[in-house]
C-alpha cells in the first residue's frame, strides 16, 4: 500500500503543492486557489493574524483575501478565538439542539431590524435556519421557493454565483468564468432548462422574462450586490424592482448576501439600502461567511410564513448532522459582536485609501482601469469605466492581472488569484498594513503595463 504521509511539513510551496497533486485533484479543495488563471505554484498559508498571512516558507503578505468575506475583524482576533476555545473545551458538536443556536439567530435577526426615523419598523428576516455552507443555503431557498409557489421556473443573472448546487452554474462567473468554464458537466439538461439567465442591472430583460414566463416562475435570484465577477454594484432600485417584480407576479425574491452580509453596515446590503431609502422586501435572504467566523457556517433567513415549510413543520425538507454546530455558532457571535459601529467606519476608509492609491499607480504608469466599489468590497478592471453585467466585466484586459498580481505576491500582497473575484479588507487594517500595499503599487503597475495578451 503507498504510503502518502511523510510525516515531515512541507518547507516550500512547490512542495506542498506537489505533494497535495498527490492525493487531492488539482492539489487544491477549492478551483481558485490552483491559480490556474493567473500561472504559477499556489501560494500555501500556514497562519494568519490582524491583516496579515504567512505561507509556509515564512514569507508575510498583507490579506486582501479576508478568507474571502469571514475574516471581518483580522485573522486570529482574540475574542473570537477565545470564543471558539470556550466552544470546544465543551465538546465539538452533539447532533442535537444547542443554545447557541438560539442565541446567533437572535443576534442575526437583532442586527436586521431598522427604523427609519419617519416609518415603521422593518426586518430583514423574521426566522432563521442554520446550514453549513453558502451553497446548502442557497439550494434551500430554491427548494423553498419552488415548495412555497409551486411553480418550477428560477431566474438568476449571468456572472453572478450562488454556490455549485445543479440550478445555479449557468454563467455563475467567479470560478468558473476563472477557468473559461461556461457551465459543468454533471448537470443535465432537464435541470438546466428549469434556470433562465438573464443581464444583470437590466430592467427591460427582468420585465421580460416575467411577461413571457410569470406564472411558471417560483423565484428570482440575485446577488445583493455582485461580487463573482469583479465587484459590481445594482442600479440604484435595482434590487427593490426585483422584489416588486417578483411580487407582482406572484413569485419569490431571493437575495443571497453571502459575500456581502454585514460587511457594507451592521445590517448588511439590506441594510446599506434601507438607509439609502430605497428598501427592498426578501422574501428570503442567504447568508454565510462571516456568521460562521472563519468556520463552515451559513443560514436561510425570511418570511415566518415561508420559513416554516421547513421540516418538521412543514413539507420542504432540509437537514443537516453539522447544522448549527456549536464550535461555529459561537465564534460567528463573537464576531458579530465585535463588529461595532466602528468597524464599519474604518472597513471603508481603509478599502478607499488601498483602492486609490491602487488606482494612482495604474495612472501613472498609462494603464486604463476602474476600481469598482460596493460598500467596502473592491476591485480592479482592466477597462474603461465600471461594468454594469457580466459581459461588461469579460470585456477587460484580463491579461493584465495574471503579471499585476504576481508583482504584488512578490512585494508582499496576497490578492484574489482572478481577475473575477471581489477584494476584501478588515478591522485589522491599519496604516502600516495600508503603507505595505501601496508600496507594491507601483512595482505591480510596471508589471501590468509590461503585460501583452497571448499570440
Amino acid at each position: 500500500m503507498t504510503r502518502f504521509i511523510s510525516g515531515r511539513t512541507p518547507t516550500t510551496n512547490a512542495e506542498a503543492f506537489e505533494r497535495a497533486l498527490v492525493v487531492t485533484p488539482g492539489g487544491v479543495n477549492s478551483p481558485v486557489r490552483a491559480f490556474r488563471s493567473v500561472g504559477g505554484t499556489p501560494v500555501f498559508m500556514a497562519s494568519g493574524r490582524g491583516p496579515y498571512v504567512t505561507d509556509v516558507e515564512g514569507t508575510e503578505y498583507v490579506d486582501l483575501i479576508g478568507q474571502w468575506g469571514p475574516a471581518l475583524l483580522g485573522h486570529a482576533h482574540p475574542d473570537v478565538i477565545a470564543a471558539a476555545h470556550a466552544a470546544v473545551d465543551r465538546g465539538l458538536g452533539f447532533g442535537a439542539a444547542s443554545t447557541g443556536e438560539v442565541e446567533l439567530a437572535e443576534l442575526i435577526i437583532d442586527r436586521l431590524t431598522s427604523s427609519q426615523p419617519a416609518g415603521p419598523e422593518r426586518r430583514a428576516i423574521e426566522k432563521l435556519r442554520l446550514v453549513s455552507t453558502g451553497t446548502e443555503a442557497t439550494m434551500t431557498a430554491i427548494r423553498l421557493a419552488r415548495g412555497a409557489t409551486g411553480r418550477p421556473l428560477l431566474v438568476k443573472f449571468a456572472g453572478h454565483y450562488h454556490g455549485h448546487s445543479d440550478a445555479l452554474l449557468s454563467e455563475a462567473g467567479s470560478g468558473l468564468a476563472t477557468l473559461g468554464i461556461p457551465g459543468s458537466a454533471g448537470i443535465t439538461p432537464e435541470t438546466a432548462a428549469q434556470t433562465i439567465v438573464i443581464p444583470y442591472n437590466d430592467e427591460e430583460a427582468v420585465a421580460a422574462v416575467f411577461a413571457t414566463h410569470g406564472d411558471r416562475i417560483a423565484a428570482i435570484i440575485t446577488e445583493a450586490a455582485a461580487a463573482n465577477m469583479g465587484v459590481v454594484p445594482p442600479k440604484p432600485g435595482f434590487n427593490k424592482l426585483l422584489a416588486d417584480t417578483a411580487h407582482a407576479h406572484g413569485a419569490l425574491f431571493i437575495s443571497d448576501e453571502v459575500m456581502t452580509g454585514f460587511r457594507s453596515t451592521p445590517a448588511g446590503w439590506w441594510g446599506l439600502e434601507e438607509r439609502e431609502g430605497v428598501p427592498y422586501d426578501a422574501d428570503l435572504t442567504t447568508y454565510g461567511k462571516v456568521i460562521g467566523g472563519g468556520l463552515p457556517l451559513a443560514g436561510l433567513g425570511g418570511r415566518a410564513d415561508v420559513l416554516d415549510l421547513l421540516a418538521p413543520l412543514g413539507p420542504v425538507y432540509q437537514a443537516g448532522t453539522l447544522s448549527g454546530n456549536p464550535v461555529a455558532v459561537a465564534t460567528g457571535a463573537a464576531m458579530l459582536r465585535g463588529a461595532g459601529p466602528e468597524t464599519y467606519e474604518h472597513l471603508p476608509r481603509v478599502a478607499r485609501a488601498i483602492g486609490d492609491g491602487l488606482s494612482a499607480a495604474l495612472s501613472v504608469e498609462g494603464v486604463e482601469h476602474v476600481v469598482a466599489w460596493a460598500g467596502s468590497q473592491f476591485s480592479i478592471f482592466f477597462r474603461a469605466d465600471a461594468p454594469q453585467n457580466y459581459a461588461e466585466a469579460q470585456a477587460q484586459a484580463t491579461w493584465r492581472f495574471g503579471p499585476y498580481f504576481h508583482a504584488m505576491l512578490q512585494h508582499g500582497v496576497s490578492l484574489p488569484p482572478s481577475v473575477y473575484e471581489g477584494w476584501f479588507v478588515s478591522a485589522a487594517h491599519d496604516d502600516a498594513a495600508i503603507d505595505r500595499v501601496l508600496a507594491a503599487a507601483r512595482p505591480a503597475a510596471r508589471a501590468a503595463a509590461a503585460a501583452r495578451p497571448a499570440l
